[in-house]
């Protein structure tokens, strides 16, 4: 018996990458003995409204685009009955995708295409952010507004580059945040300049760690980030340095694992989740959901 896939592709993401190899990909599919239902996205959100509509009818949805774009799915397959889910089988055209680096799937598209062919289901955590959920990263503070400032042209010409261009631009913008954190009946307190809840393996294109393994992604615990406010030049530089090489002994840093954590300011803070605006909130309720969807790896 035949098997029925929807596969919904952002036309501009990335380099547009997916125009050229589209047959190709089609053609690997219906091979697998997939049939094809195949949706170019009109509009922002138009992923998440396409699979709200229609994901429950399918064996599978397979996504063409950024880390942004699998987000929009996940909160459409998020609305189904935990074990009515279809895998997602991810094809990533963004510009630095993270997910599909953890998950080991290529980025060319037409060699991805073939892994997933041949692949099995692979569950991952999700997060759930008040009432949203998020792939891989939740984050607030300095450097949360790049992906989504930068314009979808710089990214299609610059790649990766585009978001540390912009990430210089805003070095100037960092302004502290005062914060009461709780998470596994502990209890901190500070000014924070960025903050990250994780599910990954690699965050920005900068890989988390040797020590990292695809078990991490189903094991029911986020990794968290908080840097503390810095003081001078040097203090960033030592952040700086630190995030890129994981090293997070400087006191500037708090870094633990836990399942459920909340973050309260004193105002209202912008939020981004995988990499998208995630709208303004002064209580951040953040749980881990285990293994809530599966991706076709």
């Amino acid at each position: 018996m035949g098997k029925n896939m929807l596969l919904v592709y952002n036309p501009v993401s990335g380099r547009a990458q997916i125009k050229e190899a589209l047959a190709d990909i089609i053609d690997i599919f219906t091979k697998d003995g997939y049939t094809l239902t195949v949706y170019p996205t009109q509009k922002h959100h138009d992923c998440f409204d396409m699979l709200k509509a229609a994901a429950s009818g399918y064996d599978a949805v397979s996504v063409c685009g950024g880390d942004g774009m699998l987000n929009e799915a996940l909160n459409a397959i998020m609305l189904l009955p935990d074990g009515n889910r279809p895998p997602i089988a991810f094809l990533p055209a963004g510009s630095t995708n993270d997910f599909a680096a953890s998950v080991g799937l290529p980025t060319d598209l037409r060699k991805c295409a073939k892994k997933i062919a041949s692949g099995k289901q692979f569950f991952c955590d999700a997060g759930r952010f008040c009432n949203s959920y998020f792939t891989y990263i939740a984050a607030f503070g300095a450097f949360t507004s790049v992906a989504y400032d930068t314009s979808q042209d710089l990214k299609n010409t610059f790649g990766h580059f585009a978001y540390v261009v912009e990430g210089v631009r805003s070095l100037s913008s960092i302004r502290a945040v005062h914060m009461k954190i709780k998470y596994d009946g502990k209890e901190t307190e500070g000014n924070f300049i960025y903050g990250m809840i994780t599910n990954t393996l690699q965050v920005g294109g900068i890989i988390k760690g040797s020590n990292m393994s695809k078990k991490m992604l189903h094991d029911g615990k986020f990794e968290v980030l908080l840097v503390r406010e810095t003081k001078n030049a040097l203090d960033l530089q030592t952040v700086l340095s630190g995030i890129i090489t994981q090293n997070f002994s400087s006191d500037l840093f708090e870094s633990f694992k836990t399942s459920e954590i909340t973050l309260e300011s004193d105002a209202p803070i912008p939020w981004t989740l995988d990499g998208e605006y995630g709208g303004d909130t002064s209580v951040a309720k953040i749980k881990n959901i285990n293994k809530a969807f599966s991706v076709i790896i």
